[in-house]
């Protein structure tokens, strides 16, 4: 029972540690400008035009933190007060989602397999949960070993994503730093939001496999009854 009391503990807890530390970081240095004063928007059409990449637009989209980068349409979506904001974490936000649009230039390969996972994801995410479920109510071994499967996929993408998300922060710092939208004592600050929103992908992956291990583990329980 204490077991499983951790276990459930851990669920809650780790995602919303992550989401505390972005938040709390984010709100800390929304309030701080950059030396260059330039809005998220400016930033991200400075880095796309010095990398070449004219053909990328930017949009503004509303929700808080709801940026993002959409290959397909090559545009890059930025939440309203990072489109307009010219704070540290404004600029970070921008530069890291134009770090995607260069991955997509570049073919980085993490990139490309994960866009290659993207529906093998969602059916897994989908239809998983059902065939465990329906597995554990009949004591279904098969049943629930075809949803860990299926889950798999999920935990794979999730997987995938750290190094794609970090590569794009990688490449973010590097961008602020050479355009000089950021000095080098803005190098700090700007990096503590950039590791805070990693934070919340690594928190997601490690969900996954604690929750992808659980039912292995429930799968080989049912096989020795």
């Amino acid at each position: 029972m204490l077991g499983y009391i951790i276990y459930f503990a851990l669920l809650i807890l780790i995602p919303l540690w992550a989401q505390g530390k972005v938040k709390s970081t984010y709100k800390k240095y929304s309030q701080k400008p950059t030396s260059s004063y330039l809005t998220g928007v400016e930033v991200a059409r400075k880095i796309l035009d010095d990398n070449g990449l004219y053909d990328v637009h930017i949009e503004e989209t509303r929700g808080m933190l709801s940026d993002h980068y959409d290959p397909r349409k090559k545009v890059v979506r930025l939440s309203t007060d990072n489109y307009h904001g010219r704070s540290m974490a404004a600029s970070a936000v921008a530069a890291h989602e134009v770090g995607h649009a260069i991955q997509d230039q570049q073919e980085y390969a993490f990139l490309r397999f994960r866009s290659a996972l993207v529906p093998v994801a969602n059916l897994g995410s989908n239809l998983s949960m059902i065939l465990i479920i329906a597995g554990i109510i009949f004591s279904a071994a098969d049943w629930i070993l075809l949803g860990i499967i299926f889950m798999s996929a999920a935990v794979l993408f999730q997987l995938v994503t750290l190094p794609v998300e970090f590569d794009a922060s990688n490449r973010a710092m590097a961008q602020l730093v050479s355009s000089g939208v950021i000095r080098n004592n803005e190098e700090r600050e700007t990096k503590k939001v950039l590791n805070a929103a990693a934070m919340t992908y690594v928190a997601a992956a490690l969900t996954a496999l604690l929750e992808l291990g659980r039912f292995v583990l429930i799968y080989l329980s049912t096989r020795e009854e």
